[in-house]
């Protein structure tokens, strides 16, 4: 420990263990997280830089996949990198404060993200139900101003997971099972009482992950009745199309999410901590990986970016709200 007498009981570091039980396979685990990585940084990257590079793709829906991707590059960038030197080289000691940074980007951008799938549902919502206002109602300012609302809400509900579990005694080692700095994984390690940490966790998912689901169904709900009033079936595909994107990331986000949140909650004494730890891994990789992907097939204007980018040649956007 770091403190000279019984009044100190913060750790100096922790240990990331990894997945326990599965050390033997630390290696092979390591290989498709790693692979995933590499797609994710790509992809991703990749992204940001074609849409600020191709000024046919200066429009609302792009942007806020520019701020997705970026979200999701560095919240993978956040636990990835440690976790392989965990797997190949057995680097498992983490500095303190550094376990308590992790901890802070991982739950604030995993919020984030949760949070830029809600402003692209509005922004779907605001393209199908008022198209004619679509480019008056959300104007450059606008959009810079939600994606700040939406940065300062998660840091602000963030903070405090830093500050309770700084708070907390660790007297009971500084072993944590996984292989990055979850927030209850590490109160679970001190000796103290983290009911308070427990509780104010579940209200902040509350207040971040229901309100935007909320606001996804509610927006979802508004296009589908604008949808289905079209006369034209061809309207009505042209106007789903636009959203298929979204709604696969969508699910790819929220589905390992609700599984991580419940078992941890209603199952977890059924469920192999290996499994949860596995899960929460790709809960944070899966997104990161799959987005650009579902982007680059769903999104015909990035198709053509891609191939004007590879291949010089002068495409002529066709551009959807």
């Amino acid at each position: 420990m770091s403190g000279d007498n019984s009044s100190s009981l913060t750790p100096g570091f922790f240990i990331l263990n990894g997945v326990p039980g599965l050390e033997a396979t630390h290696i092979w685990i390591s290989l498709p997280f790693c692979f995933m990585y590499i797609i994710a940084v790509v992809g991703n990257c990749g992204l940001i830089c074609l849409i600020s590079h191709e000024e046919a793709l200066h429009r609302p829906m792009y942007y806020f996949l520019a701020l997705l991707s970026f979200t999701d590059v560095t919240l993978c960038t956040t636990t990835v990198p440690n976790m392989l030197c965990i797997f190949w080289f057995n680097l498992k000691e983490i500095d303190f404060n550094a376990c308590l940074a992790q901890m802070f980007f991982v739950h604030m951008l995993t919020g984030m993200e949760s949070g830029v799938l809600m402003l692209m549902a509005l922004d779907r919502y605001v393209a199908i139900c008022y198209p004619l206002r679509y480019a008056t109602i959300l104007t450059n300012p606008v959009i810079a101003k939600a994606g700040l609302a939406t940065f300062l809400r998660n840091v602000m509900l963030i903070i405090p997971f830093t500050l309770l579990t700084k708070r907390l005694p660790y007297c009971r080692g500084n072993f944590i099972a996984h292989t990055y700095c979850d927030h209850m994984s590490v109160a679970k390690v001190s000796c103290g009482n983290f009911k308070v940490n427990a509780i104010y966790g579940l209200m902040v998912a509350l207040l971040i992950g229901v309100f935007d689901i909320c606001c996804i169904t509610v927006s979802y709900t508004m296009i589908l009745q604008a949808v289905m009033s079209l006369s034209s079936a061809d309207a009505r595909h042209k106007a789903f199309s636009t959203c298929t994107s979204h709604m696969c990331a969508i699910v790819i986000t929220y589905v390992p999410a609700f599984f991580t949140f419940f078992t941890h909650r209603f199952g977890g004494h059924n469920i192999p901590n290996h499994i949860h730890i596995i899960v929460a891994n790709l809960y944070l990789l899966l997104p990161p990986t799959m987005n650009p992907i579902v982007y680059g097939v769903k999104t015909k204007q990035i198709q053509e970016g891609v191939i004007k980018f590879l291949l010089g040649d002068k495409v002529s956007f066709t551009y959807d709200k």
